[in-house]
């Protein structure tokens, strides 16, 4: 029996969804007979009444506080993590986490340095992806294109070169935590402020009126498009995470032609990052049917109303063969020796 710790929780905005997906992530793992534990990244190794208070399906559709995550974040393990004999002792981590410390590579750096075999992408890869900015210099370097943006502060004449509306966004946060459409350049200063609320690094981009795919990657393939159809203007965190908020479709009903352009793309710009194991990647096509790369998620979501299984879902792998799939790719590359020795 294998044993799998589940790493989840954390202090970035995202704590919830976290926890959402580790609820799917461990009841798939513990029916396909592998011995899980859980750990958030905070607290340690979870009790089984922690696990029943904390590992729940839904998420609310608001982040949690700020002043909330500050406090967690000061109990963050960092380095101690992996002296836990849960963690020390696995076969393999599966990280269930998102945001700058689950998905940044300080993590993965971490369980590489202490020679714990994990799933999903390595140090570097996961900082290229986290960094929206990096990112999209590697898109465009790769040939996948994607659309104009800049770095906060700017110049009035390069923010006047990216037109109005602009998105206004943290360089390394998910979720669209801290996102907004400026159509008012009066309304900069205060989208910059939310923002900043959750990173020091802002991002502006010229928005995109146009549809939304996403594609799910897994080992080296593309999996099913599926469109995305939020009831607010973007795919905001409650419509991401609030069942019927959004209307998801997959596979995608548009031209195949278009599908397989994406599914290329996708994996063209998995490639680029560096990423392994398994990510999502997702796209905006304008109605002349121009086509940008919005971010690639090296740990996308994984709870109930998430892409990524929906994605595997629509070529018939079922979410606890996805989940088994990745631990399979992990532990391969355990088997053949990539990683450092403790």
């Amino acid at each position: 029996m294998t044993r799998v710790a589940v790493l989840t929780g954390g202090s970035t905005p995202e704590r919830d969804v976290a926890f959402a997906g580790a609820a799917q992530v461990v009841a798939a793992l513990r029916g396909l007979a592998y011995h899980v534990t859980v750990v958030d990244t905070t607290a340690g190794a979870l009790s089984a009444a922690e696990e029943a208070r904390l590992l729940v399906p839904s998420v609310g559709r608001e982040p949690p506080d700020p002043a909330v995550l500050a406090r967690l974040a000061a109990q963050e393990l960092g380095p101690t993590l992996v002296t836990l004999p849960t963690v020390r002792d696995a076969e393999l981590v599966f990280p269930v986490l998102h945001g700058q410390q689950g998905e940044g590579g300080a993590l993965q750096a971490l369980l590489d340095l202490a020679g714990i075999p994990y799933a999903g992408s390595g140090p570097l890869g996961s900082a290229l992806a986290m960094d929206k900015d990096v990112a999209k210099r590697l898109f465009r370097a790769g040939g996948v294109p994607t659309v104009d943006w800049c770095l906060w502060p700017a110049s009035p004449e390069t923010v006047a070169r990216l037109g109005l509306p602009f998105v206004v966004k943290p360089v390394n946060v998910g979720s669209s935590v801290g996102l907004t459409i400026v159509r008012d350049r009066d309304r900069l200063p205060a989208a910059v402020a939310l923002a900043r609320e959750f990173d020091d690094e802002v991002m502006l981009e010229r928005f995109v009126p146009g549809r939304e795919f996403t594609v799910g990657i897994l080992g080296d393939r593309a999996l099913a498009v599926g469109e995305i159809i939020p009831q607010h203007e973007i795919f905001d965190y409650e419509c991401k995470y609030t069942p019927g908020m959004t209307q998801e479709i997959f596979p995608a009903e548009i031209p195949n032609p278009l599908a397989d352009r994406l599914r290329g793309l996708a994996l063209t710009a998995h490639a680029a990052l560096k990423l392994r194991d398994f990510s999502r990647v997702d796209f905006r096509v304008t109605a002349e049917g121009e086509i940008s790369c919005l971010e690639v998620n090296t740990l996308p979501g994984l709870t109930r109303t998430s892409l990524l299984p929906q994605s595997a879902a629509a070529v018939g792998i079922a979410f606890p063969a996805l989940c088994d799939t990745i631990c399979e790719l992990a532990l391969a590359r355990s088997r053949r020796g990539n990683k450092v020795p403790s």
